[in-house]
C-alpha cells in the first residue's frame, strides 16, 4: 500500500490575465522523498512552487496537507504546515551577518521586541549545527559564494521545523564540487524525515538525488513516476516533447602552419595565472574545464582586458595586442559574455533593442546622438538571426527567459563582429531546448564566420559535445589537454576522471 501523501494536488489550474498558467496538474509527494519537479522555463514549475506555498491562489482544484483539504493556503498557513521554499535568488538580507540572517525569522515568530545578541548568536550556532556545515557566522552575506548563502538559506529554512523542503532550482550557479556538497545536504535532510521538492531542468542531477520525477510541459503533466523508470532522453523528450540528440561537434582544428585567432604565450596575472600559453584557430571552440579557483575566469577576464598587469604576450590574428582595458579588447575583436548574465551582462530594466545594441553604440550615432530607427532595424535583425522569443523589442530584458536572455547577451557581441568569443558558462540556468539552440548558434558561428570561440564551463557533458579541443587548469596554470577525436561519452568519462586528480 502507498504511502499517504504529506502534500497533495489535485486538477490545479491558474490563470493570469487569460493566459493558462497551470491546466489541471496533480501531484503528491509522500513523507520523506525526494521528488523532482522538472520543465523548462515556461512550463509552470514557479506557478506551482507558488500554489504549495500559498502565494498563489488557485483557479480551481484541491490542495490537501495531511489528506485534510486546505481551501484558502496562504504563506502563513503554509509555513505553519511545515512547508519551506528555497528560492533561487535565496532572499536573504545580503547587509546583516550570517547569524542575523539565521535568527531574525525565529525572532519574528517569537514576537522579540529586543534584540538579544546572545539568545540570536545561540540560533544561529543551532542551525548550523544540525545542518552539519562550517560557516563564519560574523560574515556579512553578500561576502560569501553562491553555495555559502545557498547553505545559510537552507539552514534558515530548517529553524521552522519544515516537513516539505521546496529548492527552486538550486544549482543554477553552483559548481560540480558545490553540486556535490549541496546533495550531501539534501541526503542528510532527506535522513531526517523531511521531503524534499528539488525544481530543476537539469537532467543529470534529476537522476542523480531524486526517487520520483513529474515533468510539466506548457502547464500540463506529461510524465510522472519513479526515477528509475527515465533516462536522459526519456527526460528531453517530456520537457520539449521532441528528440534533441545533440551529436559532437567536429569543426576545424587548428593546422600547425595556420594563424591562430588567438595566439597567448607566457601569461601571467600576480595571484591568479601561471604562464598560461594556448592557442585558438579561426572556426575552432575550445573548452576550458577546472574547477573552483582553477583560474579559468581569471583567464577570460585577462583577455577580455580586465586584469591590466599582466605579463606575457597576446597575438590576434598574428598581430600582437596590449589588453590593458575593455575598450583595447573589443576593439582587438574579442567579445566576453560574463558567467552572471543578471549582475554583469544585462542591463535588466532597459528593453531587449537596447542590451543588444549596447556595445555598438559609437557604429550607430552621429554627433552624439543615437540614430533610433538604424539602432531597431540591426536589433530586430538580430533578435530575428538569434531566434529570440519576444513578440517585440520594446520588452524589458528582464521579462525573458534565461535562454532568450542569453541569446540577447551573446547576439549584442555578435554586431560588432568580433574575432574571437568567450563564453563563461554559456548556458547557465538554461533549459534544455534553449540550451541545444544555443550549441547550435556557437557551432554555427564558429563553423560559417570562422570566429575563435573559448567556452569555459562546469558542465561537462557540454563540453565534451562542443569543443574541438578541451584544456585543463588547476591553480591558475594549464594542466595539459584531453585527447581529440573521443568519442563524447568516452571524452566525459576521461574529463571527470582528470578533473578528479586535480581536486
Amino acid at each position: 500500500m502507498a504511502e499517504a501523501a504529506l502534500v497533495e494536488l489535485r486538477e490545479i489550474s491558474k490563470q493570469f490575465a487569460g493566459v493558462k498558467a497551470l491546466g489541471g496538474v496533480s501531484l503528491s509527494i509522500r513523507p520523506g522523498e525526494i521528488h523532482c519537479l522538472a520543465g523548462e522555463n515556461g512550463s509552470g514549475k514557479s506557478t506551482l512552487i507558488k500554489v504549495m506555498s500559498g502565494v498563489n491562489r488557485i483557479d480551481g482544484g484541491t490542495v490537501l496537507v495531511d489528506g485534510k483539504e486546505e481551501p484558502a493556503l496562504d504563506p502563513r498557513r503554509a509555513i505553519a504546515l511545515g512547508i519551506q521554499v528555497i528560492y533561487q535568488d535565496f532572499s536573504l538580507f545580503p547587509n546583516l551577518t550570517v547569524a542575523e540572517n539565521l535568527s531574525i525569522g525565529a525572532e519574528l515568530r517569537e514576537g522579540r521586541r529586543v534584540v538579544s545578541w546572545r539568545r540570536m548568536r545561540a540560533h544561529a550556532e543551532e542551525a548550523v549545527r544540525q545542518l552539519g556545515v562550517a560557516l563564519d557566522l560574523d560574515t556579512t552575506v553578500e561576502m560569501l559564494p553562491t553555495a555559502g548563502k545557498q547553505l545559510v538559506a537552507i539552514a534558515r529554512a530548517l529553524m521552522a521545523q519544515p516537513r516539505l523542503l521546496i529548492m527552486d532550482e538550486p544549482t543554477t550557479a553552483l559548481t560540480g564540487r558545490e553540486v556535490e556538497v549541496l546533495f550531501g545536504v539534501v541526503r542528510e535532510i532527506q535522513a531526517r524525515g523531511i521531503a524534499v521538492l528539488f525544481v530543476s531542468h537539469k537532467m543529470r542531477e534529476m537522476l542523480d538525488i531524486s526517487e520520483r520525477l513529474t515533468v510539466l510541459r506548457s502547464g500540463r503533466v506529461v510524465a510522472e513516476g519513479p526515477i528509475r523508470q527515465f533516462d536522459e532522453a526519456a527526460i528531453t523528450r517530456a520537457m520539449t516533447g521532441a528528440e534533441l540528440d545533440e551529436v559532437a561537434f567536429e569543426g576545424p582544428a587548428l593546422a600547425a602552419d595556420a594563424v591562430p585567432r588567438l595566439a597567448v604565450s607566457g601569461l601571467s596575472v600576480a595571484g591568479e595565472l601561471d604562464d598560461v600559453s594556448f592557442a585558438v584557430g579561426a572556426g575552432e571552440i575550445v573548452g576550458i574545464a577546472g574547477l573552483l579557483g582553477s583560474g579559468r575566469t581569471e583567464l577570460a577576464l585577462a583577455l577580455f582586458g580586465m586584469r591590466p598587469n599582466y605579463a606575457g604576450e597576446i597575438r590576434v590574428d598574428g598581430e600582437t595586442v596590449r589588453l590593458d582595458a575593455v575598450r583595447r579588447a573589443t576593439e582587438a575583436g574579442i567579445a566576453y559574455v560574463p558567467e552572471d548574465r543578471l549582475t554583469e551582462g544585462l542591463f535588466l530594466p532597459e528593453t531587449i533593442n537596447r542590451n543588444i545594441v549596447a556595445a555598438s553604440l559609437p557604429a550607430l550615432s552621429r554627433w552624439g546622438l543615437l540614430r533610433g530607427r538604424e539602432a531597431d532595424r540591426v536589433a530586430a535583425d538580430t533578435i530575428r538571426a538569434m531566434t529570440v522569443a519576444t513578440p517585440t523589442g520594446e520588452r524589458p530584458v528582464m521579462q525573458l527567459s534565461g535562454g532568450n536572455q542569453q541569446r540577447v547577451l551573446i547576439g549584442r557581441w555578435l554586431l560588432r563582429n568580433p574575432r574571437l568569443l568567450i563564453l563563461n558558462g554559456p548556458t547557465v540556468g538554461v533549459d534544455v531546448g534553449s540550451k541545444a539552440g544555443i550549441h547550435r548558434a556557437i557551432r554555427q558561428l564558429a563553423v560559417e564566420k570562422g570566429l575563435g570561440v573559448i567556452m569555459i564551463s562546469d558542465d561537462i557533458p557540454e563540453l565534451c559535445a562542443n569543443c574541438n579541443r578541451i584544456l585543463l587548469m588547476h591553480r591558475g596554470r594549464l594542466r595539459g589537454a584531453l585527447p581529440s577525436g573521443l568519442p563524447p561519452a568516452e571524452r566525459e568519462a576521461l574529463l571527470s576522471e582528470r578533473l578528479r586528480g586535480l581536486s
